[in-house]
């Protein structure tokens, strides 16, 4: 591979997947690697942090980057929330929601201003962060696990957003079906729950 950035987002997706390994039972898992599997774990999350990537790559400009970073720093917050306040109600059903309004902006290819899309992101951002804090488990070390959630988010970011830049020509018809698809992921989840 001839391009770094080829070379950057191949790393990130053996890291993640080099972690899964850890998901089998008798493996006690805490600390980062409880926090690189977790956004993997459940789709809400999972759905949620590509829609993101693929919504920042339709945007274009300085979304690329800010989106993903605004989505990281919300989500470091809310966790950080949740340790200390466990009674914000509504939670699963923000994150469902955030799931399919998400899936929408991407199927739509919405370009909203960058302080809304940015405002959207953050909204959504501190919510998954929230649920993560309520999900640390209790023998893993906090700051690992920050750390191995972040890193989790930031390669199903990069990924979504390598898929909304390596559509946006040609094929950007399938970055707004992933769109639909999510979408529909998050209506169900939001009805289910």
């Amino acid at each position: 591979m001839r391009n770094p950035f080829a070379k950057f987002l191949a790393s990130c997706l053996l890291l993640a997947a080099s972690s899964s390994a850890f998901a089998h039972p008798g493996h006690d898992v805490s600390g980062l690697a409880a926090g690189l599997m977790h956004p993997f774990s459940g789709l809400d999350h999972l759905l949620a942090m590509v829609a993101v990537g693929l919504w920042a790559a339709q945007g274009g400009g300085r979304k690329v980057w800010l989106l993903p970073v605004t989505f990281m720093s919300m989500l470091a917050a809310g966790a950080g929330v949740a340790m200390h306040w466990q009674a914000l109600p509504l939670v699963e059903a923000g994150i469902a929601a955030s799931v399919l309004a998400l899936g929408l902006l991407t199927a739509l290819s919405l370009r909203l201003p960058v302080i809304l899309s940015v405002a959207i992101t953050a909204l959504f951002g501190l919510l998954h962060g929230y649920a993560h804090g309520l999900e640390l488990p209790e023998s893993a070390a906090p700051l690992a696990y920050a750390l191995g959630f972040l890193a989790a988010t930031a390669t199903l970011h990069l990924g979504g957003i390598a898929v909304g830049i390596a559509t946006q020509k040609r094929h950007a018809v399938l970055a707004r079906a992933l769109g639909v698809a999510i979408a529909a992921s998050g209506a169900y989840l939001l009805a289910a729950g």
